[in-house]
């Protein structure tokens, strides 16, 4: 049966570091947690100030490479959602299972509450999956301040601009961000919304929905011309 070792206490602590002299320069990082006043009377000494600015100096570092390290993690993950999204957007090779795929990652890898994607053609009618198809004469009248649209917007919009986007839930949508899909001339228009009023703000910016804009650009008028059946 093994001996019971002994209680660690101010005495045994006092007689090990007397047996260890050496034992803070072998554990340099205990150092840094330690406070270690000077006998100054009620002034503090320039020591120990120098001390507490370093202490808090090196918490302040400490947080900051946390928040780099946990930046680069959610940068990963990011990169790995878009590029998943980008392939199968490329390998799609019918309209309809390009549709799905992009609403598909929006909803499951993005999380995102509403989405919407409308196309402007005047060939096709009707919708494509979730997708709604207006011709241009429809889209004028539908979304008058927004089918010449020339750059990606967001915060709170108007509800007269999100109401033919977001039909079914206009009533509980707080703000939305919206990219024009545009091949020399505007083929739709892509918006994600929140019931958030801060979620997507004014200010925020729409690289990555900007970003899905141009590919999206570069891939549905191929898809467009594809899906005409010319016997029609």
């Amino acid at each position: 049966m093994s001996s019971a070792k002994p209680p660690v206490n101010a005495e045994s602590v006092s007689a090990f570091l007397s047996a260890n002299p050496d034992f803070f320069l072998k554990n340099i990082k205990l150092l840094h947690g330690l406070k270690l006043p000077h006998d100054s009377g009620n002034a503090v000494s320039l020591i120990e100030k120098q001390v507490s600015v370093l202490r808090d100096k090196n918490v302040e570092l400490r947080n900051r490479l946390t928040n780099l390290v946990d930046n680069a993690r959610e940068n990963d993950v990011l990169f790995d959602k878009t590029r998943r999204l980008v392939l199968a957007l490329l390998e799609a090779e019918e309209l309809g299972d390009f549709v799905d795929a992009l609403l598909y990652s929006l909803d499951s890898d993005f999380q995102v509450q509403f989405s919407s994607l409308v196309i402007f053609d005047d060939e096709l009618t009707g919708s494509i999956g979730p997708a709604r198809i207006f011709n241009q004469t429809q889209a004028s009248k539908s979304f008058p301040k927004l089918w010449r649209l020339n750059k990606s917007i967001c915060g709170q919009l108007p509800r007269e601009d999100l109401r033919e986007l977001f039909p079914k839930h206009i009533q509980v949508i707080a703000s939305a961000a919206i990219t024009p899909l545009n091949d020399g001339s505007p083929i739709g228009l892509l918006a994600v919304a929140n019931r958030d009023p801060e979620y997507y703000r004014s200010s925020m910016g729409t690289l990555f929905l900007g970003y899905i804009g141009e590919i999206i650009n570069r891939c549905l008028p191929r898809l467009l011309s594809k899906d005409i059946d010319p016997l029609a």
